[in-house]
Order: structure tokens, then sequence, then C-alpha cells
């Protein structure tokens, strides 16, 4: 499959597009001053210790308190297996992570091993999302080019996204060989083909970045920030720009210049893969992905079939509804409802992509009574989210067609960066009605007239409510005329909110 990245730098955001053919899987976005801050690493102090929730919070310097739970106080081994699970996405069918399982321990309760005031070194595993602070882990992991770093860790682990034995055992062999003593190594998926003086490189790259963030640590008073990740452009292009992507383009000199650089010293042989466009019309333009952008925020999602989805996010979880649409098949119903569902599974986990969705995600697919159906459904489903460079797990299909699956969820999703609560409806996706609304402000008058007597009044209101009371609610505004005794003037007032109403007595 042919895949693309492409970089629009301005200067008030820097963005990040992955396509895979000509379409658009993944959206970064990088605001000035609003840089993320997920693999951070800062020096805390306890402010905290909740026994009852087995948690701390620990200030780093941000607004709000960063979250520690006890299991990110666990072994430095505990770690590997969960970060071998991300490097592996999709992993989610049962089969063992490729280093040893750490043996378990009696957990210590947290109040036994931290205090308020006491300092450490956390990272950041979760960005700030909504009301919550960000969620932090004492387990320091630095990625690197091909492998990852996990200081304190004594195992070597690798992606099952790389699949060949022959070659897991030559990588198995380079990284036990060049492992630090006082580190794990977890091979990365663009490991995969790299030289033995390749991965030697990177071994001793993030060794020196280690011991310079121990330094730091040692020389700083809490709270501070000891290591920030890389910035937008230089994190795609050392997490996402492996062998399989034809062609890297950036639209700025000076940036493109940093990436050529950081691309040589890591990844010479993709060097020639990277691109300065220089074209009069905005790159992301000139491929069609501002569009697909403001499609990605529509709540309604088009099958090419002429089926559709139907996105609906909620604090707690996401949900997605299959429907036929404008799709009525060839031949039968069982026809037109499994190439439904079979074009749903590819296009859901496209958009859980594009959107950045984590959290708890429930499919609701169009029913289908043969089990075999519902095994091919499903079958598509995982094979799509094996592509996804996020950790997911997707459970069997239930009679009722539901399907579960979890996201990993590290930062907000692309609704809440680009979007924000409704002034009218706050956030809920429906707004009262003008009728609805008319008979409110009636309601209103009738408790004003009550308190001052019947006199003339005028009722001010948005417009769109007023001219719902002069045409179509007449008959109700005339019957409030006669039961209150006073003459009512309705007056458009364009200054009024949508659901405000404004009463006011005749001199």
């Amino acid at each position: 499959m042919s895949k693309q990245i492409l970089i629009t730098v301005a200067p008030w955001e820097v963005r990040a597009a992955l396509l895979e053919r000509t379409s658009l899987v993944e959206l970064h976005i990088e605001r000035r001053g609003e840089r993320g801050i997920a693999g951070n690493l800062y020096k805390g102090r306890v402010t905290r210790v909740l026994p009852g929730m087995q948690a701390a919070f620990v200030d780093i310097g941000l607004e709000k308190a960063a979250f520690l739970h006890v299991s990110d106080l666990g072994g430095a081994d505990a770690v590997v297996a969960a970060l071998v699970a991300e490097e592996n996405g999709a992993a989610g069918d049962g089969a063992a992570p490729e280093v040893p399982a750490p043996v378990r321990a009696e957990v210590v309760p947290i109040q036994e091993r931290l205090s308020k005031g006491d300092q450490l070194l956390v990272q950041v595993a979760k960005e700030p999302i909504g009301t919550k602070g960000a969620r932090v882990t004492t387990h320091a992991s630095l990625p690197g080019r091909y492998l990852v770093f996990t200081p304190g860790a004594h195992h070597v682990g690798i992606s099952r996204r790389i699949e060949d034995p022959a070659e897991r055992e030559r990588l198995h062999a380079i990284c036990t060989d060049a492992r630090p003593a006082d580190g794990g190594l977890i091979v990365r998926t663009a490991c995969e083909g790299a030289t033995k003086r390749e991965i030697h490189q990177d071994v001793r790259f993030l060794s020196r970045l280690w011991t310079r963030i121990q330094r730091i640590a040692d020389e700083t008073a809490a709270p501070a920030l000891v290591h920030a990740d890389l910035d937008l452009a230089l994190r795609i292009v050392r997490d996402s720009f492996t062998a399989d992507v034809e062609r890297l383009t950036i639209d700025r000199a000076q940036d493109h210049a940093r990436v050529l650089e950081f691309v040589r010293e890591f990844m010479p042989r993709l060097a020639g893969r990277v691109h300065l466009y220089q074209g009069a019309t905005p790159l992301f333009d000139q491929h069609g992905i501002e569009t697909k952008i403001s499609r990605a925020l529509e709540r309604r999602v088009w099958l090419k079939s002429g089926g559709y989805l139907i996105f609906d996010q909620t604090e707690s979880l996401t949900t997605v509804d299959v429907n036929t649409g404008r799709y009525v098949g060839k031949t039968d119903q069982r026809e037109t409802m499994v190439r439904t569902n079979l074009e749903a599974a590819e296009q859901v986990v496209q958009q859980l992509r594009l959107r950045n969705i984590g959290g708890i995600i429930v499919i609701d697919f169009i029913d289908m009574d043969d089990p075999a159906d519902r095994t091919r459904v499903v079958d598509v489903l995982q094979n799509a989210v094996r592509r996804d460079r996020a950790r997911a797990t997707v459970h069997r299909i239930s009679e009722l067609g539901l399907v579960q699956m979890t996201r990993k969820r590290t930062r907000e999703s692309l609704e809440q960066t680009l979007t924000t609560p409704c002034a009218h409806c706050h956030g809920i996706g429906r707004m009262r009605s003008c009728e609805t609304l008319a008979y409110a402000a009636l309601r209103s008058l009738q408790r004003e007239v009550a308190l001052h007597g019947p006199a003339p009044v005028t009722l001010r209101m948005h417009p769109d409510v007023a001219a719902f009371l002069l045409n179509a609610g007449r008959p109700a505004l005339a019957a409030a005329e006669e039961f209150l005794g006073c003459r009512v003037t309705i007056a458009a007032d364009p200054d009024c909110a949508r659901d405000q109403h404004l009463v006011a007595f005749d001199e």
C-alpha cells in the first residue's frame, strides 16, 4: 500500500498528514504555544497521596497536577510488556508479548511508597484531556529511530509486526549483544532490515540521552521540565517515516533542512524521499486535505456503496452506527447487509485513526444471521486495526451485531482539538426549537404580569423565535393576550441570544 507524509508549517501551527493511497488516515496538529507534552520527562513533587484510589497527584509545573497510579510505580520490567504491546498496536489476539512475563510480586500500597513532598522523575504517558490532568509514570521510555530504551529493565522485546522468524532472530541477537547494563530494549517495527551498525548507533544515542536526563534531574529542583520530546515535524519522521512510505513532503525550507538533516543522521537510506514543496497552491489544498479534515468533523460518514456511518462521542465511549442508506445491493438482502458491514469495518478503523478516537468504542453493525458472515466482518475489522499504530483490542461480535473494542487514548481527539462546545446547545448537539423557546417566553411573561399586574408589554427576543410567534405561533400569542388581559408586542432583537428574552412593560 503506497503511503506518503505531508507536513505543512505555518507561523501559528504545524500539521502533519499521513496518507494511505489517497486516503487521509492520520492528522497531527501542534499549535504554537500548545505543544503536546506526551513523552516529556519532569521532576515532580508529590502534593497528595490518595490511599483510597491508590494514586497520587504530582506537581510537574503545569496548571493541573498530574495523576500517578500505583500501577505506574511497579517494576521496570513490567513496562516492557506494555510497550511491546504498544508497538504491536492492534495485537489484541491474546498472543504473549515477546518478553518474559515479569514475576508477580505483592503490590505495596502507594501510601507506603510515597509521601507528600517526595520528588521523583516522571514521564507523561497521557496528555491532559478535558478537565483531567496528565497521567504520568515513573517508568521512563525513550524512543529512538529503531529502538525504545527502557531504563531499569533487563529484557529485549520485539514488535510482533516483524513477522519473519529469521529477521526476528537476527534482531534479537544484535540487540541482546548491544543492550546496556542499565536498561532494556524494544525493537520497533522500523528496525526491520536495519543494519547492525544502525542499531548500535541508536543504542549509543539513547544511552547518552538517558545519562544526560539523569544528570539534569539531579541538578534540578522540582517541579521542572527535564527533557522534552521532539517537535511534531521530527516526531512524525521518527515514528512514521518507515521504509513503506514512498514520499515525505514539507513546505517550509527551514524545516525541510532540519528534517533532511535528521533523516540523513538516523535513516540515510530514506533521505532521497524527502522533498521540499514550493508550489503556489498550499500543500494541503494541493492534495485535498482541507476538505477531508472538514469531513472528519462531521457526524455522518458516507461509504462508497451508498451506506453510511453515524459517529456519536461521549465522555465515556464512542458509538458507531452502520446503515445501508442508499445501498440496496444487487441480489438479496443478505448480500446488502454483509457488503455494507465489510466496507464499514474498514472505514470505521480509518475514521478512528483520523479522528484519534480512544477509549471504549461500540460498533452497531447491521444484523447478520449467519455466524460465518459475522466472522468475516470481525476478521476485516481485525486486519484493519493492525495498520493502526495505537494499541487496540477488538472483541467478538454479539448476536445483536455489536462489536466492542478499545483504542488507547493518549491525546485529545480531532474533535476536541478543532472544535469547541456550541454556545447555543452547550455541547449537547441539540437546540431547543423556536416553538419551545417561544412558549417558554410566554410562560415568563405570565409570571411577570402576575407580579406587576396587566399592562401593555413588549417581549424582546431572537429574530427566529419572534418570527415563530408572529407567524405559526400567532394563535398562541393571541390566546396569551386574552388570558393575561394585556396587549403584547413582539420585538425581534438580533442582540438577544437564541434562548434569551426580555420583558419590558410599556410606560
